[in-house]
């Protein structure tokens, strides 16, 4: 049963996902106005807005107009659902669980976003480095009167870490071939991520995206024909490092420390 709550609460929740992913890039709210169809404005009704299952019966088009609605709306609900399901099943039902979430469903948006606008908003990754900040006193409260301190400065050193090296690269890149590499919206993402994760989170998290990004970065320059000034964003590389990281961060650590040391 609470299986079965998790996919379809986040499965809800991803179709506000999906809200965000189209209006934040183009500075709308992402509470007003109701769903509706992008052609005829159509206000579209709540038995057409049932996740993933509406889609698939309306074979994706609006029901007035006939206009196609992208792919991504099913994929993002369906892999919300998967992601509270998973995330439940490793953290059991508790506060732990609600922020775990949010970082995680403000990583989607941002890979979305990024993959489609180049930007990844300030309004997903600083209201994220405050929730963290919240986490991180919610953990204070909880821990031993001598490690309350702790709670809050792995958050502002994992903040400070995050932002601060991907700063560093960014004028590094800049300073070196005279043109940016890296925006703004990447050196915040990776300062909420590390107000997540602490500073070891944001280590193991730029490793993995960098490895992934080069990986898929040399592929599509090879297929490209050798551009090395292809635009590749960096956002959901750092995303998908980020979610490994929460995941199994712990377990691979402890492999490296005990395979590779």
């Amino acid at each position: 049963m609470l299986d079965g709550m998790a996919l379809a609460l986040g499965a809800a929740t991803g179709s506000f996902l999906n809200v965000a992913i189209y209006r934040l890039p183009r500075g709308e709210s992402v509470v007003a106005p109701r769903s509706h169809c992008t052609k005829c404005e159509r206000v579209i009704p709540w038995y057409d807005n049932i996740p993933v299952l509406s889609w698939i019966l309306l074979r994706g088009r609006c029901r007035g107009c006939g206009e196609p609605f992208s792919i991504r709306y099913p994929i993002v609900e369906a892999l919300t659902g998967v992601i509270l399901l998973g995330l439940s099943l490793q953290l059991g039902w508790s506060i732990g669980l609600a922020f775990a979430f949010y970082f995680a469903c403000s990583l989607l948006v941002v890979t979305y976003i990024d993959l489609e606008h180049r930007i990844i908003p300030d309004r997903v990754t600083l209201p994220g480095i405050v929730v963290a900040l919240g986490l991180a006193l919610v953990s204070a409260w909880y821990a031993p009167p001598e490690l309350r301190w702790h709670q809050l400065q792995q958050w502002a050193i994992g903040m400070l870490v995050g932002g601060g090296i991907l700063w560093l690269v960014a004028w590094g890149y800049a300073l070196a071939t005279g043109r940016e590499g890296m925006g703004g919206g990447d050196i915040k993402l990776l300062a909420m991520i590390g107000a997540f994760l602490g500073w070891q989170g944001v280590l193991l998290s730029l490793l993995l995206a960098s490895f992934i990004g080069s990986i898929i970065g040399v592929g599509i320059m090879l297929v490209r024909g050798g551009d090395t000034k292809l635009a590749i964003p960096f956002g959901p590389f750092l995303a998908l490092g980020a979610m490994v990281s929460l995941l199994w961060g712990d377990e691979i650590v402890r492999w490296y420390l005990s395979t590779i040391l």
